[in-house]
This record gives structure tokens, C-alpha cells and sequence, in this order.
């Protein structure tokens, strides 16, 4: 089980990875055109270098910017790397913090759960309205809702994440994935 994780995080991070790729390239693209837009006789030469073919690039760029905060908040992002306020929490007992966690676990997982239902009912304003200028470069199935579609995923996963830390919590106490403790409980 512990492989599966493993190859589940390592196949999330290489996702982010390429989303993040994607979008270096694409904003690199960007510049050259941009740059190139000076040079008129370029674009009257290599018509592939018109700059008023490339306004997609922005558009798709802000698209990509979506899925890898999304993305990467769901399945990349620890938790122990989230900002946490943790000044009563550290001066607690391990009791007081084990029924933190749960409370807490089960407090974002059910906020998270109740918020897909109206999310959803709401993806029908989207779901007819194009993009601006991916239409054009990805065909004409390309929907704004489609774009959004990783907040979904992400409401689903992270309510996952918490639910989990919450029995995790239960079984085996609070400080199981704290660092410092190398994953271990002391008892």
C-alpha cells in the first residue's frame, strides 16, 4: 500500500511538474512574440510568427495557472508544509491535540463535502460559455467549465486528505505526522 502511495505522490508531482513546464514554455513563446511583434517584416515573412496569432497564449497560461494551484494544493502540497497557527496547539497534551485533529479533520472534511453539491449546480453558467481564445486553438469542446473542472477534484481530494487525518488522528493520535517524530507515535 505504502508503493502505491508512493507512485500515486511521485505521478501527482511529475503532473505539477508538467503543468508548470507548460506553462514556462508557453510564457517564453509568449515573450518571443511579443519581442518579435516589433520586427514587422518577420511576421510578413514567417506567417507561423504573426503575433495576432498568439493571443491564446495568455488565456492558456491563466488556465495552467489554475490546475497547478489547484493541482498541487490537492495531491502535492504536505500537510505539514501549510501555514498553520499552532500556538495552543504545541502547548496542549497530546490528548487536547489528538481531539483537535479530529475536530478539525471532520470540521474541513464535511465543510469541503457540502461545498461540491452547490459548486456543481452552479458549473451550468459554465458549461456553455467558451474560452476567449483556447477555442481556437483547442477546437470548439473547450468549455469554461472544463477549465474550473480541478476545483471539483480539489474539494473532493482535500476533504479525502482531512477525513483521513481525521481517523488517522483517532487510531493513532495527532502527533503520528508531526515532524520531529519520524512519523512514529510515542505513547
Amino acid at each position: 500500500m505504502k508503493t502505491l502511495v508512493n507512485w500515486f505522490l511521485r505521478g501527482a508531482e511529475f503532473v505539477a511538474a508538467m503543468l508548470m513546464a507548460a506553462m514556462f514554455l508557453t510564457f517564453i513563446l509568449q515573450i518571443g512574440i511579443r519581442y518579435s511583434a516589433k520586427l514587422d517584416w518577420l511576421g510578413k515573412t514567417f506567417p507561423i510568427l504573426e503575433p495576432s496569432q498568439y493571443g491564446w497564449t495568455l488565456e492558456f497560461c491563466l488556465a495552467l495557472w489554475v490546475w497547478i494551484v489547484f493541482w498541487g494544493a490537492a495531491f502535492v502540497v504536505r500537510e505539514r508544509d501549510h501555514v498553520t497557527f499552532d500556538i495552543v496547539y504545541g502547548h496542549v497534551s497530546p490528548k487536547a491535540r489528538r481531539w483537535f485533529a479530529i475536530i478539525g479533520g471532520v470540521a474541513v472534511c464535511a465543510g469541503l463535502l457540502w461545498s461540491v453539491e452547490p459548486t456543481l449546480s452552479k458549473f451550468y453558467i459554465l458549461r456553455l460559455k467558451k474560452t476567449a481564445t483556447l477555442s481556437h486553438l483547442l477546437g470548439d469542446w473547450v468549455r469554461m467549465r472544463d477549465i474550473y473542472s480541478i476545483y471539483i477534484l480539489f474539494l473532493v481530494a482535500v476533504a479525502l486528505r482531512y477525513g483521513w487525518r481525521a481517523i488517522s488522528a483517532f487510531r493513532h493520535g495527532a502527533d503520528i505526522d508531526q515532524p520531529g517524530t519520524g512519523g512514529i507515535v510515542e505513547k
